[in-house]
């Protein structure tokens, strides 16, 4: 299962998505992450859902691959939605069965979180899966430039916020070894009462910190090999460059802002 995590992979690919300048693209992506909330009923959740499908086609990503990401996270969508379900008493009574109440309102906000949970995950995805981690930490160095003024780290921190992302896979794939590794010795990570399987993972983080400490000083030996010194004075091999793509699709999503206020009142 940890290998379906695609959050910090790049899909290499020719599309209008991978085009586009980092920095628009993160701009796009948080300013996502806060319209999505706007959304309240089926017409504005619609809307969200057609932009998202528009993007997913223009990223040129397959959709079993997106699946495939999507597949650790379906017990957490269905736990939730099944928590407003049956918690949520809103709205007509549908059904009764002892102290078992299942009411409309309890269905349609299950249903509105789990859709909502669905599309943060596939655009925060797509952003990884459509922009290097090179540009991602180009695109954020520039978005955070006015910082300096105040003397903060702002390379620094965009190196810190690229390197997480670039890792995620490789932590991910080390930790399937180490659990392969456990198994073959005799361990047991899928069955048995909850408290004896959280038990079996002790012994599975002793070496992945070793084996995380370890990549750590590696990377930093081969940075200082390389002269690294910090973002003081340092050049760039290629220029991010801002195109009328780039323009259009935060206009579109100013829009599709715009709508979604205009349908919530």
């Amino acid at each position: 299962m940890l290998q379906n995590v695609i959050i910090g992979q790049y899909y290499p690919a020719s599309s209008p998505l991978h085009r586009m300048d980092s920095r628009s693209k993160l701009i796009a992506a948080f300013f996502y992450l806060f319209i999505v909330f706007l959304a309240n009923s089926w017409v504005t959740y619609g809307l969200l859902v057609a932009f998202t499908a528009v993007t997913i086609t223009l990223s040129k990503v397959p959709l079993r691959f997106l699946y495939k990401g999507l597949k650790p996270i379906l017990i957490l969508v269905v736990f939730t939605m099944l928590l407003h379900v049956f918690l949520t008493k809103e709205g007509e009574l549908l059904y009764k069965a002892g102290f078992l109440e299942i009411y409309e309102g309890g269905i349609i906000q299950g249903v509105f979180i789990a859709m909502r949970l669905l599309l943060l995950v596939l655009m925060t995805s797509l952003l990884t899966l459509t922009t290097t981690p090179i540009d991602i930490t180009d695109g954020l160095e520039h978005l955070l430039g006015p910082l300096k003024k105040w003397k903060l780290p702002v390379h620094e921190f965009a190196l810190m916020m690229s390197i997480s992302l670039r890792f995620i896979p490789t932590l991910l794939q080390e930790t399937e070894k180490i659990m392969k590794a456990q198994m073959a010795r005799g361990a047991d990570f899928t069955s048995g009462p909850i408290k004896e399987r959280a038990k079996a993972f002790v012994p599975l983080l002793v070496p992945l910190f070793v084996s995380s400490f370890k990549r750590a000083e590696e990377l930093a030996l081969a940075m200082e090999a390389r002269g690294y010194r910090g973002g003081e004075g340092r050049t760039r091999l290629r220029a991010l460059e801002w195109h009328k793509r780039d323009t259009f699709a935060l206009l579109l999503l100013l829009l599709l802002t715009a709508s979604l206020l205009l349908l919530r009142s």
